[in-house]
């Protein structure tokens, strides 16, 4: 979790549906490895300049325990070699990781020409490697010289996603090439 979150939130950033969400979070709560955080937030999209109560949206909140941090922290230590023994079940990934290493951060179309493979497959996998924490989407959304001329208009502009390794893809990186 980052820092403090709560259950919808985490569904939409994990896919698993909401009731498994609140599920776990109660267990997990339960388990004294998290713990609640009050606060109510008001929803500003819906409720833009109004004042009655029924746009304020409570929300709640979830934080890390320090008995949760601490074993998050010795299962982050021994995660690395869980995604190696992963990357090593699956070759692809492992060239997917090395192409995201020397290329810092590129278009899935970029992948898939150098792994000579149908984009379709690049973009589901490379949204494998990204949901398994180990290739992430770049937030600089940049748009290629070529285009920018083509398309003078700001809103005609075609935005990409450019995806590139994450800080633990590049960990895995260096296990598997032996630099620890």
């Amino acid at each position: 979790m980052a820092n403090v979150d709560y259950g919808k939130s985490i569904m939409m950033n994990t896919k698993i549906p909401i009731e498994d969400v609140v599920m776990l979070l109660e267990k997990l709560e339960s388990m004294g490895l998290i713990e609640r955080v009050m606060g109510s937030a008001l929803k500003n999209t819906k409720a833009k300049f109004k004042l009655s109560p029924e746009v304020h949206k409570h929300h709640t909140y979830y934080t890390l325990t320090r008995k949760g941090d601490i074993i998050l922290r010795e299962l982050q230590h021994k995660g690395i070699d869980a995604y190696v023994e992963i990357v090593k079940e699956k070759p692809e990934y492992a060239r997917y990781l090395t192409l995201a290493k020397e290329l810092n951060a590129d278009h899935a179309l970029t992948y898939a020409k150098l792994l000579h493979r149908p984009l379709e497959t690049v973009i589901k996998e490379i949204e494998e490697l990204v949901s398994l924490g180990l290739m992430e989407e770049k937030k600089q959304k940049i748009i290629k010289f070529g285009e920018r001329k083509s398309k003078p208009k700001k809103e005609t502009r075609t935005h990409h996603k450019y995806y590139g390794l994450s800080r633990t893809g590049e960990l895995v990186v260096r296990k598997i090439n032996g630099k620890n």
